[in-house]
């Protein structure tokens, strides 16, 4: 999450946020963009870092299909 986006976007998990952090470094590896250690993004640029977020999406759109298809309701 961006400093500061806490207030505008609140997640609907707040103890998410940690692990969110977490998988945004990770997804940023895959890509291989260096994700800052201080963690600020500021210094990248955007497209590396609407790479990363976009990339995050796409994966949490596969899980969401993923379990709709195991239960049976994605027709």
């Amino acid at each position: 999450m961006a400093v500061g986006s806490e207030n505008k976007n609140p997640l609907v998990v707040k103890e998410a946020r940690q692990i969110m952090n977490q998988w945004k470094y990770e997804v940023a590896r895959e890509l291989g963009i260096n994700p800052p250690a201080d963690g600020y993004w500021g210094n990248l640029t955007s497209r590396d870092c609407g790479a990363v977020g976009g990339h995050m999406v796409r994966k949490m759109i596969q899980m969401a299909e993923s379990q709709l298809a195991s239960k049976g309701t994605w027709k």
